[in-house]
């Protein structure tokens, strides 16, 4: 079931926490809302579900207009952070709990509750208690109760913020595979970036209430359209320049310590000689060491220090006033306690981009 958002805005009091926001979410995508802590994007999720009614715009959720419908009377299953399970009810009567409510006869009550618990994988502990199940068991009972009702979608608040790494590394798996099986339409709100990347169809990245960009992880991540963007997905090195020259396809930037050549340009944007910009270039597409001999963005330097995470390293390396991090897998070259060493790094042309916001 696809949800389209028309402008819609929402106010406490004198301030504007949703502001102007549209979107179109497609019939079966997973999609993300990402920003950090008070952006506007749980209660975005909120509008969609019922609890807070926007004081202007529209929520259509398929052909029906939700937006000042009542949470029950628009077909969507909410799972919270904090799971909210019932301590007295064993699994099997928390997911029953909803078919209960709406008088579903025992028969189909009994076998909705049991695919539900099959597709979470819960079956066994059909009989537990709440505090007899760890957190991702109790998260999977949770994701349980939402889809036993039938939603045409699932809404997440944040559902996997409570559990610990290596759990929530899981449940991201699970969660995709669980909402791609019952063909749901999600909208899954997170401050994880990590997160969204990995499990989302396409995202929006929030920031005060207002919608920087939205696309697929790749598209945001490869080629965010503004600093915040930039900054706020993954790591980035962010270079303040100014334009030498520009066309269609590349510009040159001028930086403290050279040079640059960009492949990666503002859309719909011309870029003139003189113009301020910032360049984001991201730390794992700079390459340490002798560049092939075509390469254009060469710069030399001095290695300040690294941290070694096994599978890879972060570096800091001294580019004139600069400080530019680098990731380097499978690394050979390290330094520590102030031991500086000379060193060139270099990167393409396409993994250069040129913001102007």
């Amino acid at each position: 079931m696809k949800v389209t958002l028309e402008h819609v805005t929402k106010r406490f009091g004198d301030q504007a926490v949703v502001r102007d926001v549209s979107l179109d979410i497609g019939d079966g995508e997973l999609f993300f809302l990402l920003g950090p802590s008070g952006c506007g994007k749980t209660t975005l999720l909120r509008c969609i579900a019922g609890f807070y009614i926007p004081e202007q715009g529209r929520i259509l959720i398929g052909d029906t207009d939700a937006t000042r419908l009542p949470p029950h009377q628009r077909d969507t299953g909410m799972v919270f952070q904090s799971y909210a399970l019932w301590p007295h009810m064993t699994v099997r009567e928390n997911v029953a709990f909803g078919l209960e409510l709406r008088g579903v006869p025992k028969d189909e009550l009994r076998r909705r509750v049991d695919e539900a618990l099959a597709m979470v994988r819960m079956t066994e502990r059909a009989d537990y208690r709440p505090t007899q199940l760890s957190g991702g068991q109790q998260q999977r009972v949770a994701l349980a109760r939402a889809l036993v009702i039938r939603p045409k979608c699932l809404l997440l608040d944040e559902p996997l913020s409570n559990l610990d790494a290596k759990l929530r590394l899981e449940m991201r798996t699970e969660i995709r595979r669980i909402c791609k099986e019952a063909g749901l339409t999600a909208i899954y709100v997170t401050h994880d970036q990590k997160e969204a990347l990995s499990v989302a169809d396409r995202l929006a990245i929030f920031d005060q209430g207002v919608i920087q960009q939205c696309g697929t992880p790749r598209e945001v991540y490869e080629r965010p359209v503004n600093r915040f963007v930039a900054n706020f997905i993954g790591e980035t090195n962010l270079i303040a320049g100014t334009v030498v020259e520009a066309d269609a396809h590349r510009a040159l930037v001028r930086a403290d310590h050279g040079v640059l050549v960009s492949q990666v340009l503002p859309a719909g944007e011309t870029l003139r000689a003189g113009q301020s910009v910032t360049v984001s270039v991201r730390p794992e597409v700079i390459h340490l060491g002798e560049p092939p001999a075509a390469e254009v963005n060469v710069l030399r330097g001095e290695l300040l220090e690294s941290i070694y995470l096994g599978e890879m390293a972060q570096h800091q390396v001294a580019v004139g006033s600069l400080t530019v991090k680098v990731f380097d897998l499978h690394p050979k070259l390290l330094t520590r306690d102030g031991h500086r060493k000379p060193v060139t790094v270099w990167c393409r042309p396409e993994n250069v981009v040129v913001l102007t916001r």
